[in-house]
């Protein structure tokens, strides 16, 4: 009788304990926004933002295109969408899209030089220990913690409860990759290289830490690459740091994979990671709406569910 008292009373505690460090929370992810004037555009973004404020997410990830691609790159443009940023409540996370400096170069952007352009960002957009908004978060940088890799500080680490958050430097226009342009080249490979540590890292923290749930978020729509067993063809800005990195390590990490990105505009919400022809049963895709819908999306994250991750779009009419 005994016996049988202490082995309820283990199980109850052992349940308790386990509802107890179950731990759910919000995030809203964006990006692609806004696109077009600020007198229109603008007016719509600044009523998104109050919605999030609304909503009071733990967190916000703005993942890049800051602006249109027609737009110029102009000082006042960043400016004035630093100042958006600056309206955030809460934490606001920003890693680069290609508009907001690859494609800077562009006649319609002002023809900047684009590497001009990114360290602008680096300078006005990025904090070595905290992220942007009214209420930041501490977050480890690249630049910081891994000093072969001091130039970039964008890309940026943060845990909340038992979740491991990622930003990493993958944007549009195939990441820039040119072999033809030897300047873009070897910013490419660098930031490449860079890109493929941080990803390796963040998998080595989780281990480390025993974290069953990861976030990763960039810009380019990888997706669109891919051939129908997953592949992507080795002369792309996205074969070494996607199918040869982050997805053969996805595929062996024992919790949960959530991928943020924008650039293709379009809400999705899906499994649509192939390795080898194989769907990544653990790994899930989120793509942000933008450009002409000025939306945003909910992220509720379920810790220790088999299926953590339950989305909600949300626009401005």
């Amino acid at each position: 009788m005994k016996k049988m008292s202490w082995c309820l009373w283990l199980f109850v505690f052992l349940l308790s304990t386990t509802h107890v460090s179950a731990v759910t929370f919000r995030f809203v992810a964006l990006g692609d926004l806004p696109y077009g004037s600020d007198e229109t555009a603008g007016v719509k973004y600044r009523q998104l933002i109050t919605q999030i404020n609304a909503l009071n997410p733990e967190f916000s990830i703005h993942v890049g295109d800051f602006k249109e691609g027609s737009a110029r790159c102009s000082d006042e443009e960043f400016e004035r969408q630093r100042k958006h940023f600056d309206l955030f409540k809460g934490a606001l996370i920003y890693t680069p899209g290609d508009n907001d400096w690859t494609d800077c170069g562009r006649k319609s952007n002002g023809s900047y030089d684009p590497l001009e352009r990114l360290e602008k960002l680096r300078v006005q957009f990025f904090k070595p220990d905290t992220s942007l908004g009214q209420a930041p978060l501490s977050v480890a940088t690249q630049a910081k913690t891994m000093t072969q890799y001091s130039t970039y500080i964008e890309n940026q680490r943060w845990q909340f409860a038992s979740t491991l958050f990622t930003t990493v430097h993958i944007v549009g226009s195939d990441n820039r990759f040119a072999p033809n342009n030897a300047d873009a080249e070897k910013e490419f490979l660098a930031r490449d290289q860079a890109n493929i540590a941080w990803i390796k890292e963040a998998f080595r923290v989780a281990a480390s830490q025993k974290l069953q749930t990861l976030v990763f978020a960039f810009q380019a729509d990888v997706i669109r690459g891919m051939s129908r067993s997953g592949a992507l063809a080795e002369k792309t800005g996205f074969h070494a740091s996607i199918e040869q990195t982050l997805l053969p390590l996805a595929k062996d990490f024992k919790g949960s994979v959530l991928i943020v990105h924008g650039d293709s505009h379009t809400f999705e919400f899906d499994q649509a990671f192939l390795l080898n022809s194989q769907v990544l049963k653990n790994v899930y895709r989120l793509e942000v709406p933008g450009a002409k819908t000025t939306g945003a999306v909910s992220v509720t994250v379920e810790e220790g569910s088999v299926k953590p991750f339950y989305v909600k779009e949300f626009i401005v009419p």
